[in-house]
């Protein structure tokens, strides 16, 4: 659920910027080939989505200095859960849902167990973009 509320997240905060905007034409030139018909109003084609695992890896990018409070590059299992119980606290809130305190801290901890991977007790920049994007990192 983190995972597709992260994504969700990324790609309203990246949708500006992927956005396309056609030229304005000059006023002065005169058209290479007919003018295309308006689309209507309601059929406009959304961007491509960007690749989640880059978008995952900017939102690490610029997060990750905040929740490394020892500044060593690495997260430790509190200050990986800090995170984590941010973002479920985020999306509990998105989705109206609720859990007690103990069901998220448990989450946080099997998560941090999850993306873990090299099982040094640490995480790092690499194991959460890979965690956060599904593995694909």
């Amino acid at each position: 659920m983190v995972r597709s509320f992260l994504f969700t997240a990324a790609l309203l905060v990246a949708a500006p910027a992927l956005a396309q905007q056609t030229p304005t034409p000059d006023p002065g030139a005169m058209p290479a080939a007919p003018a295309q018909p308006a689309a209507p109003a309601g059929s406009a084609q959304p961007a491509a989505p960007a690749n989640p695992a880059t978008t995952v890896a900017s939102i690490v990018d610029s997060e990750f200095p905040a929740y490394d409070a020892n500044s060593d590059g690495q997260l430790d299992q509190s200050e990986f859960s800090r995170w984590m119980v941010a973002l479920k606290t985020q999306e509990m809130k998105a989705t109206g849902s609720q859990l007690p305190q103990d069901q998220v801290m448990a989450w946080a901890n099997g998560a941090f167990s999850t993306a873990d991977k090299d099982k040094s007790a640490n995480i790092s920049k690499p194991e959460l973009i890979s965690y956060l994007s599904g593995g694909a990192g």
